[in-house]
């Protein structure tokens, strides 16, 4: 096999002239840009294009589609020859605490709790093996339960909290991890992962490689890098240098020598398909240009041979940050079952449908075009297919491509695929290599090909996705339809927790199934948190109640939320809505959150304490929106009032908080959002075909 210097050399020299508009081929090639792919000599191994569920809670909704949506929507993002046919997937391993948009459950609560059903991530590894036994599987905490370490990350808890996860999904699901991070963007620690090395050789997992460190683009994220040619136990425990966004903070040459020298992999753990300046696209097609621009140029200037998208699939909700933009498609509507591609599916499709991971980069075959846009050639370790992979982003006319094929490469003909902003994913005509092995092809501007002697690729789709409806409404969920809450991850359908994680529990007075907020203790998370909530519902909902019955664990206060129009911008959680808040002590309050109020972020609009308190048992809290006023309720009694016309229309949720920012549990039973002065709800009836997860 060539080494990636010599690999690196020559297709940065063809680089440099194609950039200078030469051709390296015979003068009868003048006309455009010529290529000769060197077959005996393949290039580095290709780890696979894919996407990362988590960073955090960014796959919630997906987990509640009826069937048969929820199995179409994971064909479309894994059935190999199928749709987007993705090669990896990334997974947030859960620590209960907020990770961007939301909050994923943990597998060890407590240092001697091991609980592998908690949340959706095992679930969706099992359906993406069951339908690509050859993707591959990676994983990375964002953050940690508080225990860990008694709050430091790098820690040998840290260390034991990962074995236990990777022995988990093994024991339980029959899945093995491919590789594993050390945090999400949180900065180096080079000790610990020698110490995390250690860990995984001594518990079986010498096999199980780590990518280092995982921190965002910028130019701070390769200084570590010296470090490995000058620590043996550092080298060795680092197989893989994983980091974000490469094209926003490439590696500095010295750095790019010493990972070569040293035969180090890198990978692309997290890129934003943003466009070169760290902003968004202009519209949903360049989008997906750019994703196979990324794919490309992540390889050709990098030496990257893995990239992630950050992320999977939109089943947020829209008030959630980074709701439009990076997922791959939109499942968001569980309550209809519908869902909605994007071009971006495309973009995974020209690689995922055309490439298989550990497929070789060919020599002469990768680089950017003289006109625009950029081109990468894979092939098979064993037979002759190969694969070419071009985009034309930018480019201002028609550029033509020479390529000679040596005969190692098959000389069948390459079937032609082809997408632009007027038609995604249409095979073209095929074409077919002369007898000395030259064949030509023609591109179009801002459009992405894919040339291949495979077959089998196929534009997948399934027709009569359900129309969009709203969410319902009136809604009540009592949760005793979840009979074993371990089969639905202990999570109900349509919440989206925020900070915290509300779980599906048992009722201690044993009438039936209840909410509980169950942290009780502040985790180590990645961001910032605010206080423990959770939404559902509708963004357009204006006037109408929204109640729950409370049970108090020990202390601290919880309550209803309402008008919900925003859950943070992405670092920080902090809502844009009201709550209603009741104390185990009776005091009550009115408050208005908003993200322009300093500090707490927070503001009381009327308190109060519930005349004749008694703490024991159940409460039943309410807040009302009629116009600007608002209204609190307990046990059917209004106990406050306020007038606040800030924001007019929102979603519901539950939220739960302590005095100084502590974490206190509590229970919730009977959610119900009503018109104003509605009558009884009934329990909402979900569709029998809406199935367990587990």
């Amino acid at each position: 096999m060539i080494s990636m210097t010599r690999f690196r050399s020559l297709t940065r020299h063809l680089a440099a002239l194609a950039a200078a508009g030469l051709v390296l081929a015979t003068a009868a090639h003048a006309a455009g840009q010529s290529f000769t792919l060197d077959g005996p000599s393949p290039g580095p191994a290709f780890d696979g294009v894919g996407a990362v569920s988590g960073g955090g809670g960014t796959s919630v909704l997906l987990k509640d589609y009826p069937e048969p949506q929820r199995s179409q929507i994971l064909d479309i993002l894994f059935k190999p020859k199928f749709a987007a046919s993705m090669q990896t997937l990334y997974i947030e391993i859960g620590s209960d605490g907020n990770a961007t948009q939301g909050s994923e459950p943990t597998h060890m609560r407590t240092r001697t709790d091991h609980n592998y059903r908690r949340g959706y991530e095992w679930w969706l590894m099992s359906e993406a093996k069951k339908r690509n036994p050859a993707l591959t599987l990676d994983a990375c905490a964002w953050g940690a339960p508080g225990w860990v370490g008694n709050g430091n990350f790098w820690s040998q808890d840290m260390c034991d909290y990962y074995v236990d996860w990777v022995k988990g999904l093994k024991s339980t699901y029959g899945l093995t991890l491919d590789s594993i991070g050390c945090r999400n963007e949180r900065g180096v620690n080079t000790d610990w992962v020698k110490e995390f090395r250690k860990t995984l050789d001594a518990n079986g997992l010498a096999s199980l490689p780590i990518h280092a460190f995982d921190d965002p683009g910028n130019e701070h994220m390769w200084d570590w890098i010296p470090d490995l040619a000058k620590d043996p136990a550092l080298n060795q425990a680092v197989a893989i240098v994983g980091n974000h966004c490469l094209t926003q903070a490439p590696e500095p040459a010295a750095v790019r020598e010493t990972l070569r020298r040293l035969h180090k992999k890198v990978w692309n753990t997290e890129d934003h398909v943003y466009n070169a300046d760290g902003a968004f696209y202009p519209d949903a097609y360049s989008c997906a240009l750019g994703a196979v621009h990324r794919f490309n140029v992540n390889f050709i200037d990098h030496d990257a041979t893995k990239i992630v998208n950050w992320y999977l699939v939109g089943s947020t909700y829209g008030i959630e940050p980074y709701a439009d933009q990076p997922p791959a498609m939109y499942a968001n509507s569980p309550w209809s079952g519908h869902y909605a591609f994007k071009p971006i599916i495309w973009a995974y499709a020209h690689y995922g449908q055309f490439t298989q991971v550990g497929w070789h980069y060919v020599e002469g075959g990768c680089a950017h075009l003289a006109g625009g846009g950029s081109v990468v050639t894979m092939r098979s370790p064993t037979g002759g297919d190969y694969s070419v992979i071009a985009e034309t982003a930018g480019a201002k006319a028609p550029q033509t491509l020479h390529f000679t094929i040596d005969g190692s490469l098959s000389h069948k003909a390459l079937c032609v695929w082809r997408t632009t902003r007027e038609a995604e994913f249409v095979r073209q005509a095929d074409i077919a290599p002369d007898a000395s092995g030259v064949f030509t092809v023609t591109l179009e501007p801002d459009a992405i090909y894919s040339l291949s002697t495979t077959r089998g690729q196929q534009k997948g789709s399934f027709a009569d996705v359900p129309a969009d409806k709203p969410f319902p409404f009136p809604y009540r969920d009592d949760f005793d339809h979840y009979r074993v809450a371990s089969n639905f991850g202990y999570l109900p359908h349509y919440t989206a927790d925020i900070v915290g994680v509300f779980e599906i529990a048992n009722r201690p007075d044993g009438h039936g199934k209840c909410l509980r907020q169950v942290v009780n203790h502040k985790v180590t998370s990645w961001a910032p948190e605010w206080k423990p909530y959770t939404v559902l519902g509708d963004a357009r909902w204006t006037d109408y109640q929204v109640s729950a019955d409370i049970s108090f664990d020990d202390g601290g206060w919880a309550g209803v939320m309402g008008r919900v129009c925003l859950t943070g911008n992405g670092w920080d959680n902090d809502p844009n809505g009201y709550y209603a808040r009741l104390g185990a002590d009776g005091a009550c309050s009115i408050v208005l959150a908003s993200d322009q109020i300093k500090g707490t972020r927070d503001r009381p609009l009327a308190m109060g304490v519930v005349p004749g308190w008694k703490a024991a048992g159940w409460h039943t809290v309410m807040l009302r929106f009629q116009g600007a006023k608002l209204t609190m309720l307990v046990d059917g009694q209004a106990v406050l009032t306020a007038n606040d016309h800030t924001y007019p229309a929102g979603m519901a949720g539950l939220i739960t908080g302590g005095n100084h920012d502590a974490r206190y549990t509590a229970l919730f039973d009977n959610l119900t959002v009503n018109r104003v002065d509605g009558g009884p709800v009934p329990p909402t009836v979900f569709a029998q075909d809406r199935t367990p997860i587990y």
